[in-house]
This record gives C-alpha cells, structure tokens and sequence, in this order.
C-alpha cells in the first residue's frame, strides 16, 4: 500500500508581526521537507505575504462570520480534513486553535504546539530593578514545534521572500527608483511603542537633506493625516499611508533599502525580504524574542535602562507603567540618525 502523503498545516492567525515571524520557519521547512504538503491557516488580510510561495496552500480564516464560535472552529476543522491536512503545527495556541488541535487529536493525527514561554516573558518584565538577558526567539520555538512533530528543521541560514517586483500601479505613487528608499513607519497598535513625533520630525527634517527617496507607512485616517504633516519637510518625502493596497505597500516594502519601523509588523514585513531594518523599542524590548529576524542586535535601539531599570515592563507594550511614559524619549533623534547613516553609507 501507497504511503500517504503527509499534509501540514501550519496556525497562526494574528498579528501581523506575528504571522511574519512565522514564514521564516515555513520556508526552513518546506526547504527541508519538499515532499510535504503546506497549508497556512491565517486571516484572509494576511494571504498576500504567502502569494510569492506557490507550494503552500492558503486557508483564510473569518473569525466573525463562518469560522465564528464553536460551530465555526468545527467547520474549518472540516475544511481542514477536506484538504487532507494529517498534522497540525499550531504556532498561536490560542482557545481557537487549542479546539481545532483537538478535533484533530482526538482522530489519531499528529498536534503539536509552540511554547510561548510565557513565565520566562513575565520574569523579564517584572517590575523591579533587573539584569536581563536573551529569551528564545519565536522562531526558534516554532522550529522546536516542528521537532516535536518529528522533522528535522536545520535553521542555521537565512529563509527570505523573493523581492517582488515594482507594479506600474506603486510606481505611479512612488516614482521609478533612482535613488536610495528609506521607509519608516512610526507607528504600532500600543502608543508605548511609538516614537514621539516632535522627535521623529527631527529625523525626517534631517533625511530629508540627503539623496534619498522617503516613505511614510501607516494606516487609518487619524495616522495619515499624523504623516501628512511631516511631508513639507521635502519634496523627497511620499506619505503612503492608505495610497495602496496591503499587496502593493508590500511590493514597497521589499524594494526599500532601509526600514526604520517601531517594534511593530512593519519591521518584520521588512527583515521578510532581507531589508535592513532599524527598530525604535519603548517599554518592550528585544531580549523578548520579538526582534526582527535575521537582523544585527545593534539596529535595535532601545530605551535607556540606566534612566529606566524596569525596562522593559511589556511584552506586547499594553501595560502602561507610571512614571515610564516618557522612556522612548531616551533614544535621540541624533542616535536613530547616527545608526541610519552608518548603514545607508
């Protein structure tokens, strides 16, 4: 009798920082592992980061209308088996997840999830004066969840997307490229992550001076119209937010020479492609696990832990610690600057 084929579906529904932490390690395996089938299992928003990938299958998950409750979990488990999914790496292990892992479980397939290492994160941001050291990235938690379902992952090179070309459709927006793109995206789903931006207008005001292209990233109205004020600062300088699709910005992303980004999706979107990326970091901090994959320790500037020594008081940045709200202030314009240029020279 025919062996059958082996079918992995691979679970991470949000965020989007999240999500890209995880291509990285699906490339590894797929790399290693060319004779599995490949399902991602994420929100439909997110599908265009694995359109570059025509060996893996895309489900889109609709947590609000058919996937929605119980009933709907028992519904993308149907979906699932419809596929011929066998195995399922879950890398969010989440209730909505945990129940369709079950489902799963409970028919003999093989489950296995990623360990968050959730004490380790508390330990690091507990509030008190603390010598902090390196957790476990997510990749290599994820590469772990792998083991745990039998395969061997090597994860000792880099897995990029391939750059995506420029359609004429961005190039309206952005011009052709004759000289070097910087993006930054200032921004992020928490404001203890956020650059200040009478601080950030200091960086741009001083790009703006030098042979480079500037992209403003962002989303919504209130953020846009945030950008729109720091484009008179040079003609050199495209806000971006809400010009293009998330398909497109990501045809941007991938051509840009520089990302300067908060701790936030950007960044990662960003080291997907291999663009250097500069990350800001307020109350979280990259000994987390969170950093950029694949990028030097020293592009991530982080927040002064002599005038601070809680830091870092968050995982996600949702905590708000009194006293710390100025923290980010720590890191000058002049230091983002410095670390840019020595890059881009």
């Amino acid at each position: 009798m025919a062996q059958k084929t082996r079918h992995i579906a691979f679970i991470r529904l949000s965020a989007m920082g999240d999500v890209a932490m995880a291509v990285p390690v699906i490339l590894a395996f797929m790399h290693h592992n060319p004779d599995v089938k490949i399902t991602v299992v994420s929100r439909a928003f997110f599908k265009p980061i694995f359109l570059q990938i025509p060996q893996i299958h895309f489900v889109s998950v609709h947590t609000r209308h058919q996937h929605k409750g119980l009933w709907g979990i028992f519904r993308l488990y149907r979906e699932l088996k419809a596929l011929g999914v066998t195995e399922i790496a879950d890398f969010h292990n989440v209730l909505r997840s945990k129940i369709l892992r079950f489902l799963f479980a409970i028919r003999g397939h093989k489950t296995a999830f990623t360990d968050k290492g959730r004490l380790e994160k508390k330990q690091l941001t507990r509030l008190e004066q603390k010598t902090i050291a390196p957790l476990k990235p997510m990749t290599v938690r994820h590469i772990e969840t792998l083991h745990n379902l039998g395969y061997t992952v090597p994860f000792d090179t880099l897995y990029h997307l391939p750059k995506e070309q420029l359609s004429p459709s961005v190039v309206e927006y952005t011009g052709r490229k004759e000289q070097l793109w910087i993006g930054i995206a200032p921004f992020a789903q928490h404001s203890s992550k956020v650059y200040p931006m009478d601080l950030l207008q200091e960086v741009v005001a001083d790009l703006a001076k030098g042979p480079y292209r500037i992209f403003l990233l962002g989303g919504g109205r209130r953020e846009s119209e945030l950008l729109d004020a720091l484009t008179p600062l040079g003609q050199n300088i495209k806000n971006m937010a809400n010009k293009i699709s998330f398909e497109h910005e990501l045809e941007l992303i991938a051509n840009l020479d520089l990302m300067v980004s908060m701790d936030s999706g950007n960044a990662h979107l960003a080291s997907l492609y291999g663009v250097k990326t500069i990350t800001i970091w307020g109350a979280t901090h990259p000994f987390a696990g969170f950093a950029p994959y694949g990028q030097p320790l020293d592009y991530c500037l982080t927040a002064d832990r002599l005038q601070y020594p809680f830091l870092p008081t968050s995982i996600y940045g949702n905590k708000k610690v009194v006293g710390y709200e100025q923290a980010m202030r720590t890191i000058t314009p002049q230091q983002i600057l410095q670390k840019i240029y020595s890059i881009v020279s």
